[in-house]
């Protein structure tokens, strides 16, 4: 893939009404991403598995909010908490939407690692639940390609009603490949109000028993997504370039995401008042 898909042309930066909230430089890593890092994979018990999602609503914290581990199917685990201060919900919801439509929204996320985004339907309203994003990336030195599939936080368990009374935003997806029924994992982002700002919970689970074909599979189905596991394994990126990856796009974004709101999201905002 030639490295001039990355970031802005001289043309775009000239021109882009976006230009002026594109940074090309990213700051370090936060403290808690670096220790992570050097402790490494981490015994799989201190990270609870997919099904036990919708536990984040309640206060506190997991055993483990940053760091990866390698369970016996096969599969990782990534999480990763990110501090955002001066970010609300309100525009952590708008930017899933917003930025989804075109690359140069998306690369303003993650200058060094971001290629394209687009939505399947081709559309371009600023919505995204129930919707398919098209992405393709660098996970660490390998460009990546998946498929997003946004659901509602109802569909991890969450009770939306209280989400929104707590002041948060959930994110959930399935991420599979375009044009294929497949789905290697789940991802999850909850962004939840603390002093100064917002605190992010970042959750990546895939491969092994998070493997799926379609999202209602049969019996048949099941029989057959079992059988991919150990293809989907080795599929999987590294957890540690996943976690980065996650940690660098996450913080980065909360340094420019005011601003963008404020820029672009009078739409979103006339639709909430």
């Amino acid at each position: 893939m030639n490295q001039h898909l990355l970031g802005y042309s001289p043309e775009e930066l000239a021109q882009s009404p976006y230009a002026r909230f594109y940074n090309p430089e990213l700051e370090p890593l936060q403290p808690q991403v670096s220790e992570a890092l050097l402790v490494g994979p981490q015994a799989h018990e201190l990270f609870p598995p997919a099904s036990e999602a919708a536990s984040m609503i309640e206060p506190g914290y997991w055993p483990v909010e940053t760091g990866y581990a390698r369970p016996s199917d096969g599969s990782i685990r990534v999480f990763c908490l990110t501090q955002m201060p001066g970010v609300t919900a309100q525009m952590w919801d708008w930017w899933f939407g917003w930025h989804g439509c075109e690359a140069q929204r998306y690369k303003l996320w993650h200058p060094k690692a971001h290629i394209n985004a687009q939505w399947e339907d081709g559309a371009r309203d600023e919505s995204y639940v129930g919707r398919t994003s098209l992405i393709t990336e660098y996970l660490g030195p390998k460009v990546a390609k998946g498929a997003i599939g946004f659901l509602s936080p109802s569909a991890m368990g969450f009770e939306e009603d209280r989400l929104a009374a707590q002041g948060e935003v959930v994110i959930c997806a399935r991420v599979g490949v375009s044009g294929a029924p497949l789905k290697a994992g789940w991802l999850l982002h909850q962004l939840r109000p603390v002093d100064g700002g917002s605190e992010m919970r970042s959750r990546m689970w895939m491969g092994g028993d998070n493997v799926a074909l379609g999202e209602n599979p049969g019996l048949v189905g099941r029989g057959v997504a079992r059988g991919l596991r150990p293809v989907a394994g080795k599929l999987l990126p590294s957890p540690a370039d996943l976690l980065v990856h996650n940690a660098q796009e996450m913080a980065h974004l909360a340094g420019f995401l005011p601003g963008l709101f404020e820029a672009f999201g009078a739409e979103y905002r006339e639709r909430q008042s």
